[in-house]
């Protein structure tokens, strides 16, 4: 296969993983003749327009992954998912292969594989691993801004971060220096929270929905401990009170690991820890549950904080009467629009006349919203009528004080 070839070619060929280009072949002294008895003999094997696998069988994901680079030119580089699988943060390979290109250079379009234009390559390039790809912090961002929903892009941010192959200081520095990125206030809150040890998306959801709206203390993240000369993270410690909470992601904790969380479990009981384990369901369906497990726990091994509602005020601690909520009539409501009166739920009611029931007052429909037309008086069980406290009296007229 090499025989033929030029030295340099060779060299090049190896690092290239068995692929070469026709104007690479060309150079090291081979005639068009001789390329293409190669091709029809199967010796070669043509992967895209002028562009061939100088071998037989099958080829492997590393020289798909060269032929789409030298096919769409030389100052491009492997990007997105693709990217992602090279620096370990895709679990399994995409069967579309992304490329990165300058803007401006025009390349037709190439099969099995999605071309994307970027003005700022330079800066985004790997200065050494090959295949040429962008780096990890670009990686992360071009996947980031072309995500689905804002979930999908915040868990690259934390796969990255929780992978430790960068930081959350890498990733905000590389974030500013672009122009135009989408959900870039979420991206940034994001990775202020990888900073401080936030390593998924479930971890997220638990500050965002748990742990900051109903007041709980701020907890450690990824507190290391050392039991039998092995290092562990917890995702959550309350070191001050001995309460550690363990988020359970599909990926991090998958179903065979069970067994090991438990041990982690009766470890951290033996240490005079108490572990509470939560799920996706708890954290983001019923979030307001989880912070009364969490806050009961934290009174009952010294906490003296205050609980509140997600939307509402502080409750009082487990054991400790509640404040009353103040009386109804007491509530200025919009009804009235005086304090400390409320008005009685229901339209007036216009007095009955001899032989008529009683009716409801008809009503219209302002610019200000709905109106009631009526008497300014209510009936009574006992049947008199008295006046609308809601409502001023009327001074005398003139004719009666006369």
């Amino acid at each position: 296969m090499t025989g033929e070839l030029a030295e340099h070619v060779c060299e090049v060929l190896q690092q290239q993983c068995g692929v070469v280009t026709r104007a690479q072949a060309l150079s090291s002294g081979m005639t068009p003749k001789q390329v293409e008895a190669r091709l029809r003999s199967g010796r070669w094997q043509r992967l895209h327009p002028g562009v061939y696998a100088t071998f037989t069988g099958n080829p492997r994901r590393s020289a798909f992954l060269w032929a789409a680079l030298l096919r769409a030119g030389n100052e491009a580089v492997l990007s997105h998912y693709t990217a992602a699988e090279l620096h370990g943060l895709a679990a399994t390979p995409a069967t579309t292969i992304h490329v990165t290109v300058p803007s401006g250079q025009l390349v037709s379009p190439i099969c099995g594989v999605a071309l994307h234009y970027s003005s700022r390559l330079g800066q985004a390039r790997h200065p050494a691993r090959t295949p040429p790809q962008t780096r990890i912090e670009e990686t992360v961002l071009d996947l980031a801004a072309g995500a689905a929903s804002l979930d999908e892009a915040l868990g690259w941010i934390f796969r990255a971060c929780g992978s430790r192959k960068t930081t959350a200081a890498r990733l905000a520095a590389t974030l500013g220096s672009r122009g135009r990125v989408r959900w870039r206030t979420e991206l940034s809150a994001a990775l202020g929270l990888g900073a401080d040890g936030v390593h998924s998306l479930l971890e997220f959801r638990y500050v965002s929905r748990v742990e900051r709206p109903h007041g709980l203390p701020a907890g450690t993240r990824q507190y290391q401990v050392t039991r039998d000369g092995q290092h562990q993270c917890q995702d959550v410690t309350y070191q001050a009170f001995g309460v550690v909470v363990e988020l359970d992601g599909r990926v991090a904790h998958p179903e065979e690991l069970r067994w090991r969380d438990i041990r982690r479990d009766n470890a951290s009981a033996v240490d005079g820890q108490q572990t509470l384990r939560y799920g996706w369901a708890d954290v983001t369906e019923r979030p307001c549950e989880v912070a009364d497990e969490v806050g009961a726990l934290l009174f009952g091994r010294g906490w003296n904080g205050r609980l509140r509602g997600a939307a509402g005020p502080a409750s009082s601690p487990p054991g400790q009467p509640a404040e009353p909520d103040p009386p109804k009539d007491l509530v200025p409501t919009r009804a009235t629009g005086v304090p400390g009166l409320t008005r009685p739920p229901g339209p007036a009611v216009l007095p009955p006349g001899p032989g008529w029931p009683a009716r409801p007052a008809l009503a219209r429909t302002g610019r200000a919203g709905p109106v009631r037309l009526g008497l300014a008086c209510r009936l009574t069980r006992t049947g008199p009528l008295r006046p609308d406290p809601f409502r001023p009296p009327r001074p005398p007229s003139p004719a009666t004080v006369a």
